[in-house]
């Protein structure tokens, strides 16, 4: 039963994945924080409305970026219990200020929609539309995902509940 254990730990399906396949899914997911730091930096100044925003922007690519450098680390070896446990609470900590970061700037972005885009109007507050913009998409591209995840979960936990009953009526009428 140790055995059936074991090889369906996520530990023992990670060297069996390709290693370029790896490389390109990487490169492909670092395209958005580097997008995020470069936004958030060029337009750092630029929306007096919420000055908070490209703040925002920028650290959210700093730390996503700073994640999935993480995942590269070998953390998980079974033979180095300090250094998993080492991973573990920094994944966590950075997991944990990711999340309270993305709720104060969903409360930053959607608290100004729509904003005043009108940079020439001397004294009022403004915000940059492209650095605007980019940051209410990203934010509701989370949620998206965060939906279509949720729903999945969902899906699957109502597929494991009705076949799971026809699964144990199985073992018990071959017993």
């Amino acid at each position: 039963m140790a055995a059936a254990a074991d090889a369906w730990h996520p530990l023992n399906v990670v060297p069996s994945i390709n290693f370029p396949w790896l490389v390109r899914s990487k490169s492909l997911l670092v395209a958005l924080p580097i997008a995020q730091i470069a936004i958030g930096a060029k337009y750092l100044k630029e929306c007096t409305q919420q000055n908070y925003i490209p703040v925002y922007v920028l650290v959210c690519g700093v730390f996503s970026m700073s994640l999935l450098l993480l995942t590269c680390l070998p953390c998980f070896q079974k033979d180095n219990p300090a250094l998993k446990c080492l991973c573990y609470i920094w994944n966590s900590l950075v997991s944990g200020f990711t999340l309270c970061w993305f709720i104060a700037g969903s409360v930053w972005i959607y608290s100004i929609y729509p904003p005043n885009y009108n940079s020439t109007v001397v004294g009022e507050p403004y915000c940059n539309k492209i650095l605007y913009q980019f940051a209410l998409w990203t934010t509701t591209l989370v949620y998206i995902l965060l939906a279509i995840l949720l729903v999945g979960c969902c899906c699957l936990l109502i597929c494991v509940c009705i076949c799971k009953p026809k699964a144990q009526s199985e073992v018990v009428t071959q017993a």
